[in-house]
């Protein structure tokens, strides 16, 4: 884990050097980081974080009904090996976007080829009802199935990959335990997903066999895998926010015997950690700030994915948000003016993606805060001085700090767990593409 500190040099350094070339007030802007210090996580913080997640993970691990942290078996027992072949379709459902896509695999570590689209998934259908919601993915997986050719009488092998936490009870059958993201969509909670996708075909006369139902983070690690054979932990920081690893058999004590260990198979398997509702019962409430305490608070799932609360993408750009309505509301962004009318005092204003432009503006253009003040400009913040500009943009590293930090810390407490010499991690999510912050530290 990269430290706090080396993090700070990083984007400071870049920031602190525009004050010669771009002119602005760098004892302004050193008020700032004094008046934020609050926000960020030192490292003796960092590593009582890591103590409290690793007793998280050994709480779920021991008896998910009552652990926060539900580290859900996933019966997956072992990684590709890369001499998997043949032709396969997949679902991917997990957020606003989902993805259908055909799949050709080659054998003996070969590239395959994939074919996909992407279909939104309305905010309507999310906090609907649940046979609207399937009945949507079947008519997608129906509208792709056309376009390629494929005949919806033949049925093809299929991977459902369904990016929530569910209680699997065997590689294709899992019941869902909570929806996340933003999803609210009514009867699906506690229901078997994959049999509610196979009657939503049923529906659309559409012949499916599907064969598993994994997170994404298990479909990351696989898919990491069938080139690198010693990926054995999963990352995704996109909309949400997860990890999976391969723990050994005999640390799984809630499986009490459902899995033999003489049963020709590796003894472990991949766990999926739900790793975004750590915290959810006050483990780490006093690293959290009151900008974390208000979003959640007005949030659709108060106290729930403390967490992903704190370093996912669909927060990210809302925290930053807040902690400008506080610098502005102190005097010291904005000349302190009004900000409760203007655009960015109204909640979700401040995009991850505008966050994710500032950070590349700073490290990639030759004249960042001229363009950091036209995106403010553009989204409703008239005639940032250029001080100003220099203070957003190390709010934007800072959350983006603390956020590439915390993932580190569940990395850390991982491999700690799983102790290999050589591990790879499959990494996947837009906030760690497209953030250079979060890529410096974390990958």
């Amino acid at each position: 884990m990269i430290s706090r500190q080396a993090s700070d040099v990083n984007m400071l350094s870049s920031i602190t050097a525009l004050a010669a070339k771009e002119e602005f007030d760098i004892a302004h802007f050193n008020k700032v980081r004094d008046h934020c210090s609050y926000i960020e996580l030192n490292d003796e913080q960092l590593r009582e974080i890591m103590q409290r997640l690793e007793q998280s993970f050994a709480e779920g691990l021991q008896n998910e009904e009552t652990a926060v942290v539900k580290m859900l078996p996933s019966f997956i027992r072992a990684t590709s090996v890369g001499k998997e072949s043949g032709e396969f379709l997949a679902l991917d459902l997990g957020g606003s976007n989902f993805r259908v896509l055909l799949i050709t695999l080659h054998g003996d570590g070969k590239k395959g080829e994939m074919r996909h689209v992407t279909y939104a998934v309305p905010q309507e259908l999310q906090q609907g009802t649940g046979e609207h919601l399937f009945d949507h993915v079947a008519d997608c997986l129906h509208n792709f199935m056309v376009a390629e050719r494929l005949s919806c009488n033949k049925t093809l092998p299929l991977g459902f990959t369904f990016s929530f936490p569910c209680q699997q009870r065997g590689l294709a059958s899992a019941s869902l335990v909570a929806w996340t993201k933003g999803f609210s969509a009514s009867g699906v909670v506690g229901k078997d997903v994959v049999q509610l996708l196979t009657d939503a075909c049923r529906r659309k006369n559409i012949a499916v066999n599907v064969v598993a139902l994994v997170n994404d983070t298990v479909g990351t690690m696989l898919a990491c895998s069938f080139f690198d054979p010693d990926c054995s932990i999963g990352l995704i920081v996109g909309t949400g926010s997860n990890a999976c690893y391969m723990e050994r058999l005999q640390n799984i004590t809630k499986l009490n015997g459902l899995v033999s260990v003489n049963d020709g198979l590796p003894e472990e398997m991949c766990i999926n950690c739900e790793l975004g509702a750590f915290g959810d019962d006050g483990k780490i409430d006093k690293y959290r700030t009151v900008h974390d305490r208000t979003l959640d608070a007005n949030s659709i799932n108060p106290r729930k994915q403390t967490f992903e609360k704190m370093i996912s993408g669909m927060y990210l750009g809302e925290l930053v948000r807040l902690v400008l309505v506080e610098l502005a509301g102190a005097g010291l962004l904005f000349s302190g003016s009004a900000v409760s009318s203007s655009a960015i005092g109204k909640q979700g204003s401040f995009s991850t993606r505008i966050l994710s432009e500032v950070e590349r503006y700073v490290l990639e253009s030759e004249k960042p805060l001229h363009k950091i003040g036209l995106l403010l400009s553009d989204n409703g913040i008239a005639s940032p001085s250029s001080t100003d500009c220099a203070v957003v943009a190390y709010v934007c590293s800072m959350i983006s700090s603390r956020s590439s930090n915390l993932c580190a810390v569940a990395m850390a407490t991982i491999l700690q767990r799983i102790k290999r010499k050589r591990v790879a991690i499959g990494v996947d999510g837009k906030p760690i593409q497209s953030s250079p912050d979060i890529q410096g530290l974390v990958v």
